[in-house]
């Protein structure tokens, strides 16, 4: 009777594990989750005939031994020592496990090792994995948190899900992924064995596996491990030796460090400088940035900034450009200087390190107390001066300067002396027609605290002045001419005027007054041409481009001479 009972659950349990393979003696003792009053029988099954490559279903390839709990169910077999479990291409070893072949379900325990081909392993304390769904779940222990290795990529953390059917595996509670380049650390993530694709999210840093070259922060992150570039979906900063990266939306490639940003992102190079566009490609280890769309670069240190439809910075030399709508900003005074040409350079010169800024061609600029054009200007920090070329003009309230060339000096931003070395006129309106003129060979006027306080004139001086009377009118003009003047002023106003060696000149009634002793012979008012405010620089008037095309009567002169 007992020897019919025993032939019976031996035929029972090879019905339930039809595909076991009966190994040698247990080595070690695993402890297994079953009752400790249960009836433990090894039986040695039989290998069905079938496809065992077919990626849909499960089989125990091997184990030492199997058991069946049937006190706590007759649903899964309990198998101990050397388990090997097979799906398709796929291997999972571990110490035992409980295995439901009807689902293809299974419980893994103790030096788990999931295997797919020679490029895919994980490496866990324990497994969960749901045959209907061919949804893992692996479990770290201790010291030995769950490894994926797919190749030079590593993944590590406590908790991992793996969607088999999806190829997409990921955490949900701190985890870490490190490639040959890089390693990333976040609350949640999520990889791709197949595309290399990653995406994390919650408190995200990227940076190179020596820490040294770069670090990225943000929230939301999307990366390849093969290609080692880093999608920027969500506000991040990434930080290098010669720039940081603040934007929303672009890519950064860690192998080159080199970044193509959008949306407004900004760049902050060592120096202090920032860049600003719609688009800028930056190359770090170069520190040189590009920038398209609303480009602004602030220079901290000179207080000024550089506008335009498009423009670079080399912060290696020093060096920018831009052009479209090209706008300086210079703003180390409490009033802001507004100066439009259509390209704006600024420069390091090789021979002395001295640095040189731009604008060419058109000149327009505007502050709320001077006004001026040209067709080009530039800026020589070694020696602080503004050149301004071909017919500059330069406004201040109702005065009106023009000359050949106009040379400014400059100290702590501030004008201190202006130079017109090759002719010079200035006009200042009085009243309906009547302009106090001025004109002489060279002039230089010195500015006491940005306000006009000696003004020196040599070579052919001519002058035409309206005095005015004590009631405040104006009766008569007065024509003098001679080969030096001097001229001093008090809170901008003429106080006192001296011309010499001789001065010839007449003094005329204005009833008596003919127009053709009104105005200076080189007598021009350009009125039309001014700059009224910051935006206006943009807008160049036809008579400006009309005076711009005359040609330069200072280059006349040097080929003269």
């Amino acid at each position: 009777m007992r020897h019919g009972r025993i032939y019976v659950l031996l035929c029972l349990l090879g019905v339930l594990a039809p595909s076991f393979l009966f190994g040698g003696p247990v080595k070690e003792k695993v402890q297994l989750p079953v009752s400790a009053k249960a009836k433990r029988i090894p039986v040695k099954p039989t290998i069905p005939d079938v496809d065992r490559d077919r990626d849909s279903r499960v089989f125990l390839e091997r184990a030492d031994r199997l058991w069946m709990d049937e006190k706590i169910s007759t649903e899964f077999q309990m198998v101990t020592g050397n388990v090997m479990f097979r799906k398709g291409g796929m291997f999972m070893y571990c110490d035992s496990a409980n295995f439901y072949e009807g689902s293809g379900s299974l419980q893994a325990y103790g030096n788990v090792r999931m295997e797919q081909g020679d490029t895919l392993f994980v490496y866990a304390d324990e497994l969960d994995y749901k045959g209907d769904t061919e949804f893992a779940t692996f479990y770290g222990d201790g010291a030995s948190p769950v490894r994926l290795i797919n190749k030079d990529v590593t993944l590590s953390t406590y908790v991992f899900y793996y969607d088999l059917a999806a190829n997409l595996g990921y955490y949900d509670n701190e985890g870490k992924i490190t490639d040959a380049e890089n390693q990333l650390t976040s609350g949640y993530g999520e990889y791709n064995p197949d595309t290399k694709e990653a995406e994390f999210r919650e408190h995200v840093v990227l940076q190179d596996i020596a820490g040294e070259d770069f670090r990225m922060t943000t929230d939301v992150l999307r990366y390849n491990t093969d290609t080692h570039i880093a999608n920027i979906v969500s506000p991040s900063v990434i930080v290098t030796d010669s720039a940081t990266v603040y934007s929303s939306n672009g890519w950064f490639d860690t192998e080159s460090e080199v970044s193509e940003l959008y949306d407004r992102s900004l760049v902050v190079t060592t120096r202090g400088n920032t860049l600003t566009g719609d688009t800028i490609f930056y190359d770090h280890p170069a520190g040189f940035g590009q920038a398209w769309g609303g480009m602004v670069l602030t220079d901290s240190i000179r207080q000024a900034a550089i506008e335009g439809d498009y423009g670079f910075y080399y912060e290696a030399n020093d060096s920018s450009f831009a052009t479209g709508r090209a706008r300086i900003l210079e703003y180390s005074r409490q009033d802001t200087l507004y100066l439009h040409g259509d390209t704006v350079r600024s420069y390091i010169l090789h021979e002395d390190s001295t640095h040189v800024m731009t604008a060419y061609p058109r000149v327009r600029f505007w502050r709320i107390d001077v006004q001026g054009l040209c067709d080009s200007l530039s800026f020589m920090e070694r020696d602080s001066i503004m050149y301004m070329h071909r017919h500059p003009i330069v406004w201040n309230e109702e005065r009106q300067v023009f000359g050949n060339v106009i040379n400014v000096h400059f100290n702590d931003s501030t004008a201190d002396w202006a130079k017109l070395p090759d002719f010079g006129f200035i006009a200042e309106h009085v009243d309906e027609e009547f302009y106090n003129q001025l004109s002489g060979k060279e002039m230089l006027a010195q500015f006491e605290e940005g306000t006009l306080r000696q003004l020196d004139v040599s070579g052919n001086v001519e002058v035409i002045s309206l005095p005015e009377e004590d009631d405040s009118t104006y009766n008569k003009i007065v024509n003098s001419e001679s080969s030096f003047l001097q001229g001093i002023f008090k809170d901008g106003k003429l106080e006192r005027m001296m011309m010499w060696p001789e001065v010839t000149g007449t003094v005329t009634p204005l009833y008596l007054a003919k127009k053709s002793i009104y105005y200076l012979p080189s007598f021009q008012w350009y009125e039309a041409l001014r700059p009224k405010d910051k935006d206006d620089i943009f807008n160049v008037p036809l008579e400006m481009e009309a005076l711009l095309n005359e040609p330069d009567p200072s280059a006349r002169r040097r080929r003269t001479d």
